[in-house]
């Protein structure tokens, strides 16, 4: 009997070992899986609090974008529909010097290289001169500045021309000061005169100006 009751209690303490092993290795990967767990959590929570600090700079931006683009657009409303324009003729005449204000600026300073159209201005303003044209002279240089399409940093560039014209030297003179009012800007860097007063010859080396669209580059950000 006594054999007997201490194999039971062999037994029961095994059995209570193996339990509390069992038990013991169970709380520790439990403990283990809580503390990845929590880490991760933690991880996720940090990203997911950047992601929303983010989110509400881009929001605050964009509604700042979105009030500065009103006022844009009431300004640029305004400005195009001043009377009379920024050269003294009316937004909606077909004169000269008539043309909203938007349109008389694209004309100023032109966003693409084109010198058929420079030829094309060159002959309006020098037959409204009552001048006979000789020649007017350039190179069309548009395969090389098709590469100046867009720039994010953009600057005039020249686009240099001659002209030979024939008349009276009162319309001579006219020319000289079409080209200086002028709202697309002329440079003369040479003029020569020949003749009489009621026929002279007179030839120009001068330039004007083009400028590339403004490439805004907008990119995107990720949150890390």
């Amino acid at each position: 009997m006594a054999r007997t009751t201490s194999f039971t209690k062999r037994s029961l303490i095994s059995k209570a070992n193996s339990t509390i092993l069992i038990a013991t290795t169970l709380a520790a990967f439990v403990l283990v899986f809580a503390l990845i767990a929590g880490k991760s959590l933690l991880g996720q929570s940090a990203y997911q609090g950047r992601v929303i600090d983010a989110k509400k700079t881009a929001l605050k931006t964009l509604k700042d974008d979105l009030a500065a683009r009103d006022k844009l657009q009431e300004s640029y409303n305004s400005f195009v529909a001043q009377n009379p324009n920024a050269i003294g003729g009316t937004p909606d005449g077909t004169g000269p010097q008539d043309g909203d204000n938007a349109s008389i600026i694209l004309d100023a300073l032109p966003s693409r290289y084109d010198f058929p159209a420079l030829t094309t201005s060159l002959e309006k303003l020098i037959t409204s001169q009552n001048l006979k044209i000789v020649s007017i002279n350039g190179t069309d240089d548009e395969v090389t500045q098709s590469a100046n399409s867009t720039s994010p940093n953009p600057q005039p560039i020249a686009i240099p021309f001659q002209v030979e014209v024939n008349g009276s030297y009162q319309s001579v003179q006219n020319l000289v000061d079409v080209f200086l009012r002028s709202i697309q800007p002329f440079q003369i860097q040479t003029m020569e005169l020949t003749g009489e007063s009621s026929g002279m010859l007179m030839r120009i080396q001068a330039q004007t100006y083009y400028q590339p669209e403004k490439n805004l580059n907008i990119t995107s950000k990720g949150v890390k």
